[in-house]
């Protein structure tokens, strides 16, 4: 028989996804997973050609979830034109999944500014020295330029470059999976209402 270890339930389960997302999260990290913050992001181009890599989750509040990125790597060109998109954090540890699906949209300068500030300051030089998604001859044209650029800004601040900054993906939905025996798995879905709450279902797995 299947085992009972329900973490998904329609009637106990809180009207608020933030709150669940909160407490699955909040496992994650307990259980000392390498990276619990780390989620992959799905976009799509103008013409629909899907694309997915793993970035890292800075920040999340009722306006969405943050990550940081170069505004003219291949994500940021997709986004820019079209900003639909999912996010998906899985945790095999745990038989957790979270699938966030909305829309995003570039933080504020000075929001960028201020995360840009805390970054170590060899990944500051190296936002510069990077032309995300470009082809490149060989990887020794990216040390030369690091290595260039830290001479330019040798005692002096590393500005934020003016294409690299954050993203908040406004969620639309939250699909909470669970894994269980014979592939009996719980899928507990949140849609947005047109009237901003939130609706919730359970799916067939």
């Amino acid at each position: 028989m299947p085992r009972v270890t329900r973490l998904i339930s329609l009637k106990k389960s809180p009207r608020d996804p933030y709150v669940l997302f909160g407490k699955w999260f909040e496992s994650a990290v307990k259980a000392k997973l390498k990276l619990p913050n780390a989620m992959t992001l799905a976009t799509a181009s103008k013409g629909g050609k899907p694309g997915a890599r793993v970035v890292l989750m800075k920040d999340v509040n009722r306006s969405g979830v943050c990550f940081f990125t170069n505004y003219l790597s291949r994500k940021g060109v997709d986004l820019l034109a079209n900003p639909r998109a999912t996010l998906l954090f899985y945790w095999p540890e745990l038989d957790l999944q979270i699938r966030i699906e909305g829309r995003a949209t570039r933080v504020p300068a000075k929001e960028s500014d201020a995360y840009f500030r805390t970054r170590p300051r060899e990944s500051q030089i190296g936002a510069h020295a990077s032309h995300q998604s470009r082809p490149i001859p060989d990887q020794s044209v990216l040390f030369e330029a690091f290595w260039k650029l830290s001479r330019k800004f040798g005692g002096k601040e590393v500005p934020r470059p003016k294409n690299w900054g954050g993203y908040r993906l406004k969620p639309l939905s939250f699909e909470f999976w669970k894994g269980q025996d014979f592939r009996l798995h719980d899928r507990l879905l949140y849609t947005r209402t047109g009237s901003g709450r939130w609706k919730k279902i359970l799916l067939s797995p």
